[in-house]
Order: C-alpha cells, then sequence, then structure tokens
C-alpha cells in the first residue's frame, strides 16, 4: 500500500472534518461503517477527535437501498469546507451523474481535501478522473466492469486502499477496517485499537490478510493453496490458464491442487475456474456496457457459441437475459 498522506493534526486540537456525500440507493452498512467509527474515536478519546457532516447532491431526503431515508445536513450547493470527503453509492454507481457534486468535490480537492469512496462510488470519482494515476477497490461485484472501463486504473482486489489523498473501500466491514486504519495514521494505533473493540470488531488485520480476506469472505475457502490460485485465476480469466500451468505457478504437483480443491469445494480446479469465468460473465453483463461479444472474449470464450451455451448451462438463461436495462 501507498505511504499515507492523511492530514494528521499535528499538535492540534483542531478536529478532523469529514464530510460523506451519499447518492440514492446508498449502502447503509457503508455508510454507517464510516461515520461510526469517528464517533467512537471521539468516545475514547473524550474529545472532538473528528466532526462530519452529511451531504446530498440535491436537497431534500435520500433513502438508502434498506428504505431507510435521512436528511442530509447539506446539499453539495452549499456544503461547507472539510477535510475529507467520502462518497457513498450503490450499485449504479456507475452512471451516477452529478454536476454540482463534482463540482463541490474538485473545489474541496484544490482546497487540499483527501477524497474517499465506499462500496461501488470509485466509478463515480473514476469517471471524472480523480482515481487516475491512483491504486483503488471497491465493492468485488463490479470490479470486473470497473477494469473494463478503466484498464489504466490500478484496481487491487483489497477490502481498503489508501494512496496519498485518495482512500477506497469495497464496502460493508471493510469501510471499518479502513477507517479505523485512518484512525491509526491520525491518532496512533492505541485509539484505532479501541475503536474496534468498542464495536465488537476483530483486531486489525495484517496486508496479507486484508489482500485475501475479500477471498474468504466470498468463497469460504480456508485452505491457503486453494485461496492462492483462487487469486491467480481471478487475475488471469480473460487468458484461460491452463491447470498445469498453475500448478506450477504454485510449486506443486497438478494431483496436489485437484486433491486440495476437491477436498475442499468438492469440485475440480478446471471446474471451478470455468464458473469464475460465467460468474465474471454475469457481473460484466449487469454492471458494464459491453457488448455480449466482447464480455464473452473477456471472459476467456473465443466462441460465441460455446459461451451462450456454457452461460445458460451455469445461470439457467441466455447471457442477453442477464443485461441490466
Amino acid at each position: 500500500m501507498t505511504a499515507p498522506n492523511h492530514a494528521k493534526p499535528s499538535g492540534s486540537e483542531a478536529p478532523v472534518t469529514f464530510a460523506v456525500l451519499v447518492f440514492p440507493g446508498f449502502p447503509m452498512m457503508a455508510f454507517s461503517s464510516v461515520i461510526e467509527p469517528l464517533r467512537g474515536a471521539n468516545i475514547l478519546a473524550r474529545r472532538d477527535c473528528y466532526r462530519w457532516v452529511i451531504v446530498g447532491a440535491d436537497p431534500g431526503t435520500v433513502e438508502a437501498s434498506n428504505g431507510v431515508i435521512i436528511q442530509p445536513g447539506f446539499s453539495a450547493a452549499d456544503a461547507p469546507k472539510v477535510d475529507r470527503i467520502v462518497v457513498c453509492s450503490g450499485g449504479d454507481a456507475d452512471h451516477v451523474v452529478a454536476d454540482e457534486a463534482m463540482s463541490w468535490i474538485r473545489k474541496s480537492l484544490r482546497g487540499g481535501a483527501h477524497i474517499g469512496a465506499v462500496a461501488d462510488a470509485a466509478f463515480f470519482l473514476a469517471r471524472a478522473g480523480l482515481l487516475d494515476g491512483h491504486a483503488c477497490t471497491l465493492h468485488w461485484t463490479s470490479q470486473a466492469a470497473f477494469t473494463e472501463a478503466f484498464p489504466d486504473i490500478d484496481l487491487r482486489r483489497d477490502l481498503f486502499v489508501i494512496d496519498r489523498k485518495r482512500f477506497t473501500s469495497a464496502g460493508g466491514v471493510g469501510s471499518l477496517d479502513m477507517m479505523l486504519e485512518i484512525i491509526t495514521r491520525d491518532y496512533g494505533a492505541e485509539l484505532a485499537a479501541g475503536v474496534a473493540e468498542w464495536f465488537v470488531h476483530s483486531p486489525l488485520r495484517s496486508s496479507v490478510d486484508r489482500k485475501l480476506m475479500p477471498l474468504r469472505l466470498r468463497t469460504g475457502v480456508q485452505n491457503e493453496l486453494v485461496l492462492s490460485a483462487i487469486a491467480i485465476m481471478e487475475d488471469a480469466v480473460e487468458e484461460r490458464l491452463g491447470m498445469a500451468d498453475l500448478a506450477e505457478r504454485l510449486g506443486v504437483s497438478s494431483d496436489k491442487l485437484e486433491r486440495n480443491f476437491r477436498a475442499e469445494l468438492d469440485i475440480s480446479p478446471n471446474g471451478y475456474y470455468r464458473r469464475l469465468r460465467l460468474k465474471r460473465a454475469a457481473d460484466l453483463l449487469a454492471h458494464s456496457t459491453l457488448m455480449v461479444r466482447d464480455v464473452a472474449l473477456a471472459c476467456g470464450f473465443a466462441s460465441m457459441s460455446s459461451f451462450a451455451r456454457a452461460f445458460r448451462e451455469e445461470h439457467g438463461q441466455a447471457p442477453k437475459a442477464m443485461r441490466r436495462h
């Protein structure tokens, strides 16, 4: 992870100010995971380490994806100057348009603010060029579409990424981990550990754990060899990696790789890889505008007929039926 550049209140009692920009359909779990650690830090430190405001792209209430309605204190047109802005958006972030909000973000950047995103909101920043030259992450269901849309951006399959003045998380509890890391950098590990304990959260994870944790959460796999193999498979969806080559990369025999997959997942490595490619295809169809033929190629299928047949067998419908309207 790139060295941080978060403004630390060195020698100053002034609180660090956050604004959370919410769009309709924002995920409540990620939203709460940004706000609550700040509140916890203030309680445990017995002073205002942080202050925060909620900002809507437009005036009025905003409804979360779970139906909860909130009333932001500001709209983007009258939002105050803050140290950090966190964009919180749901699964439609790939086509959200909010000119007023983007103007406020750009003005804040010129004033030295740091910009972050949780869940799928990295799409909103990337479309505006605000993640160019930075590493980032976002929710795993949208990573394939993000890579296709922004091939030059350094997307990392991590719970969170902090890169200079940008900070992004995959959402959910990953946002809590990101905020704990930010608190660590601002006020030290003792306060961050106290906040983690306050919310009955597991200890802060190592960088290696953070990279494997999304895979563990998605797959339920505990076997380290199988996890490592899946990580390589996910980075080689388009090239259609041979299983003998995969075993060689991992430094094991093909038989050992096969035995471990069978024991852990009751499926062969090749069968899992095929399922992974078809899952990636479904994600691209749902979250990108790629032509179906391009989706097939991006997922390692040279023939449209074989892709369509395999897709129907796996998902019970034709690829075009999966396309989001």
